[in-house]
């Protein structure tokens, strides 16, 4: 295995070019109470695609801002094509020719594809839509893809939107292309399609930083793999070893890398070898009365939105019904109508009999009715307010917690310190700020506030976004639990296999309507395909 010291060795890149493109030495970051970079040492090199991996928490992200110059190293030295630099600003690092792709489209909705390209120019210069024209039809070619320059970027799909993402990053002719979980929101074809774009560009001599939990994704596009596991760089795996393995023993190396010393790697496989972890589904024991029912469910939505179109389904207690579609066909208002954040325009939904269609969130809660939204920290969490706060959000100002407006924080804290052993939680304590934790400790947090109490319906809108294996595996042996415990559950996932592994039924949305529902089974995952891109219809 090469590369298990910090210091990697000297690599050619595909371009024949020996000097790395971005050479990271001694890299180090500490926030309080966590050391998140731990003298790491890499190299990126140009021609070559570079891919990062590690658990929630290993450091990712924070060594991706510290190249993208949103935060500052406080040991280590970083040279750009062979020369030391200092990037103290996100424009600084663009124009040393690193541009990066964050996880969620930064993009304004309202501004065409070219306007969107020309924003962020220096302000004493007069913008000039024949250049931008120009270097947009440049990279057009660069990149092979087809895309109005004049079209409202709300109106394209979000594979779209990612390749005008991508065209931004390069906008000022930069050499460096760091994509941060860029196919958590893609089709397959789009996650095939963005593969042969980053290709394109390898071969152009670009050097890309791919960050993803997806090992499958790892081993089609990676020429070489680095492995992060708690602030550390623990291995690497070198292009001509890649190029040797086949898919089954670079993942069980790269699972060996990740979880070493966990205590649970062989857990973990169960993620990435087929057929294991699957939940064998059961037959819907109809004489049983839903849970949950939906009638003509049909919602309006803002420009640009998909709203739902005479949505009907029910599920029963025990069942877990999973629902699947490309992201963007509705999945939102469905989530945001069950749990009572949005209005429906027509239908009905009953919950264990009680028309709660005009009922407010906090009544729906009172039958059981519980949402599990996929924005952690804009919708799900405040950042700045306690582990423990962050737990009894939604029973803020209610008894015992709260009396006469006064916080009873003994009670609040001891409240956190039960959720976070029960949850496993990790954080320094209770009153940490919860925007402080990783993406999978604050999953766990969003799940131990809605799983705890009378749950008895629990929406999961995207449960595992974003999360690294071992994460996800917790929470989806959280819904296989609570379900086995009787709880009615409509899981919304972006990822097929998850919906195979958990679900009962799977009901599939293609532009806002229902257009049908699968038994999980031998023949679903073709089936769930011409549903979701409207081959095929109920």
């Amino acid at each position: 295995m090469e590369g298990s010291e910090n210091t990697p060795s000297p690599s050619a890149s595909h371009s024949g070019d020996p000097t790395p493109a971005v050479a990271l030495r001694g890299i180090s970051k500490s926030f309080p109470g966590v050391i998140a970079n731990n003298d790491i040492s890499l190299d990126f090199n140009p021609g070559e695609i570079h891919v990062l991996l590690g658990e929630n928490g290993a450091g990712k992200s924070t060594l991706i801002g510290i190249l993208a110059g949103m935060q500052q190293p406080d040991e280590g030295t970083i040279a750009i094509a062979g020369r030391t630099v200092r990037l103290s600003s996100p424009r600084e690092s663009l124009d040393l020719g690193v541009g990066t792709v964050f996880q969620h489209v930064l993009l304004v909705p309202s501004l065409t594809v070219i306007e969107n390209l020309m924003l962020g120019g220096a302000w004493h210069q007069r913008l000039d839509r024949n250049a931008a024209l120009k270097r947009f039809d440049n990279l057009k070619r660069v990149l092979s893809v087809d895309i109005d320059p004049d079209a409202p970027v709300g109106r394209l799909s979000l594979g779209q939107q990612q390749q005008v993402e991508i065209m931004r990053a390069l906008w000022r002719g930069g050499s460096v292309l760091i994509l941060d979980e860029p196919t958590s929101m893609l089709t397959p074809q789009g996650v095939k399609e963005l593969g042969d774009v980053m290709k394109r560009l390898r071969d152009e001599g670009v050097a890309i930083v791919f960050i993803t939990h997806k090992l499958a994704e790892a081993f089609a596009f990676g020429d070489r793999i680095s492995v992060l596991r708690l602030g550390l760089l623990v291995g690497q795996i070198a292009p001509d070893r890649l190029a040797a393995m086949n898919e089954q023993e670079a993942t069980a190396e790269i699972i060996q890398l990740m979880f070493e010393g966990h205590g649970d790697a062989g857990d973990i496989e169960t993620l990435v070898e087929e057929g294991h972890a699957r939940r064998h589904a059961n037959p819907v024991d109809q004489s049983v009365s839903p849970s949950i029912t939906v009638s003509g469910l049909t919602t309006e939505g803002e420009p640009g939105e998909c709203a739902l179109d005479n949505v009907s389904f029910d599920v029963r207690p025990g069942e877990i019904l999973g629902v699947a579609g490309v992201d963007g066909n509705g999945q939102k208002h469905l989530a945001e109508v069950l749990a009572g954040q949005r209005a429906c325009s027509r239908g009905r939904i009953d919950v264990f009999g009680t028309n709660v269609t005009r009922l407010d969130v906090a009544a729906r809660e009172a039958l059981g009715v519980r949402y599990v939204t996929d924005e952690r920290l804009d919708e799900g969490t405040v950042a700045g307010m306690s582990v423990a706060a962050n737990l009894l959000l939604k029973e803020i100002g209610r008894a015992p917690y709260w009396t006469s407006g006064i916080s009873r924080w003994d009670k609040i804290n001891r409240h956190g310190r039960e959720l976070i052993a029960r949850f496993d939680i990790r954080t320094p304590s209770e009153h940490t700020p919860i925007g402080r934790l990783s993406g999978g400790n604050i999953q766990k947090a969003l799940l131990a506030r809605e799983l705890s109490g009378n749950a008895r319906v629990v929406i999961y809108n995207k449960p595992t976004y974003g999360l690294d294996l071992h994460n996800t595996r917790l929470a989806r042996e959280r819904i296989l639990e609570g379900a086995a415990n009787g709880l009615t559950t409509i899981l919304i996932s972006n990822e097929l296999d998850e919906l195979i592994e958990l679900a009962d039924r799977i009901a599939v949305l293609h532009q806002g309507r229902m257009t049908g529902i699968v038994d999980n089974g031998e023949d679903a995952v073709s089936r769930i395909g011409r549903l979701m891109t409207g081959a095929e219809a109920a």
